[in-house]
């Protein structure tokens, strides 16, 4: 899972010709190769994640726990049922780290070393508050450094009532710059899902914090061609995204790369930005599995519009969206079947009736009802089942519902 970059081939009189033609459908199946749809993966859970992290590189954490927390979602649409302390027993051998990669998110551990050059730059949301709380921040630190890990509640300074989430008091916002800053890290999060701060040196192995700090442009490129990687093809924008840097800031890297022969220049049928693709391309074999996909999937994440390009999928999260004005519900999940996204399902863990709850079922055009209900019928009881939850239950809502009812119905019976 390292990301040392390697010594790029000096271009040759077929780099420099015409870029190559992918047909839409070759897109999408490269793009699924890449992401880890339809690999094998081995039993151990340790080796399965780190497999998982090899097609996707980041694992995005979101605090909304409707139906499960979202970084485990990602590995039940590649792994099927797994170990759910996979990802938390990761954390504590230091194998992955939280960090800003795109978002919130987990990631390699050996990838620390590429992301040195964003802690060294102001945080992005708590510009100044530094210089005008150094005073603060640095008895923070101070008193991880000497009374070991600690919580932001343990810190509080607030007095009165929180207000919106983003109402941080100044030792949640110092805790905040300290963890951006790359000074401070997390073990694994608490039963109410709170970051537990703590040392890197006390936390990540010795060999990632030892590792040489690239450059900051060798650290970039090392990124986008991860990001190549996981993505299979991508516009300038996508690979960018993937690791949240600005397309102005590494549009030259990303032209030096292709120069290099490290990426490849290709056009994709309908695509109206030129695309991208890793120097060898996956081996993108037909999918023909089901998959339920976080909101927060890698496969589907920002910018949504390379959604709309690959799959023809109009996909937003309506989590924050007020109930009256919701389309498709509030914790929606974009259903692939095949090689096509072909709807989507609001779905509730309704714990204390042990039922998973399919709130609604949502075709897209093209989608065939009896064709696609028996696979997602199966997803829903395997999910169910990994869950602990003894039953589905379908409402009728959407114009999948009533044969995806029907499918959970049979295999009860």
């Amino acid at each position: 899972m390292g990301a040392s970059r390697r010594a790029p081939a000096r271009p040759t009189r077929a780099t420099r010709r015409a870029p190559d033609e992918l047909s839409l459908a070759d897109a999408r199946r490269i793009a699924l190769a890449a992401q880890g749809f339809g690999r094998a993966y081995p039993s151990d859970p340790r080796r399965a994640l780190a497999r998982v992290l090899e097609a996707t590189g980041v694992i995005q954490i979101d605090s909304v726990n409707v139906l499960v927390r979202s970084q485990e979602l990602p590995l039940f649409a590649r792994l099927g049922a797994h170990d759910r302390d996979a990802i938390g027993d990761a954390v504590d051998r230091g194998d992955v780290f939280e960090y800003w990669a795109h978002e919130a998110s987990l990631v390699p551990t050996d990838h620390h070393r590429l992301y040195r050059w964003r802690m060294a730059q102001p945080h992005p949301w708590l510009r100044g508050f530094h210089g005008r709380h150094r005073a603060l921040v640095e008895r923070v630190h101070a008193r991880i450094r000497d009374d070991g890990p600690l919580k932001a509640a343990d810190l509080s300074t607030r007095r009165g009532p929180k207000g919106t989430w983003w109402d941080w008091d100044d030792a949640k916002a110092a805790l905040e710059y300290l963890f951006y800053a790359g000074r401070v890290t997390t073990r694994r999060r608490d039963a109410d899902f709170a970051r537990v701060y703590d040392l890197p040196e006390r936390v990540l192995p010795a060999r990632a914090l030892a590792a040489p700090t690239p450059p900051e442009r060798e650290a970039r490129a090392a990124l986008i061609l991860l990001a190549a990687a996981h993505m299979g093809v991508a516009t300038l924008r996508d690979l960018a995204e993937y690791h949240r840097q600005r397309a102005t800031a590494v549009r030259d890297v990303v032209r030096d790369l292709v120069e290099e022969g490290a990426l490849r220049a290709v056009r994709v049928q309908g695509w109206d930005e030129p695309a991208y693709a890793p120097r060898r391309l996956p081996d993108a074999r037909p999918h023909d599995g089901c998959a339920l996909l976080s909101p927060f999937d890698s496969l589907v994440w920002a910018p949504r519009e390379r959604v709309e390009r690959l799959f023809d999928f109009h996909y937003r999260i309506e989590i924050y969206t007020p109930a009256a004005r919701r389309r498709y519900g509030y914790y929606v999940l974009p259903v692939l079947v095949g090689d096509r996204l072909v709807g989507r399902l609001d779905l509730k863990a309704d714990r204390a009736a042990s039922t998973l709850r399919v709130l609604a079922s949502h075709g897209e055009r093209h989608a065939v009802a009896s064709r696609v209900a028996p696979p997602i019928a199966r997803e829903l009881r395997a999910m169910a089942s990994w869950l602990g939850l003894e039953r589905v239950a379908v409402a009728r809502r959407g114009s999948l519902a009533r044969a995806i009812g029907a499918e959970c119905a049979a295999r009860r019976g």
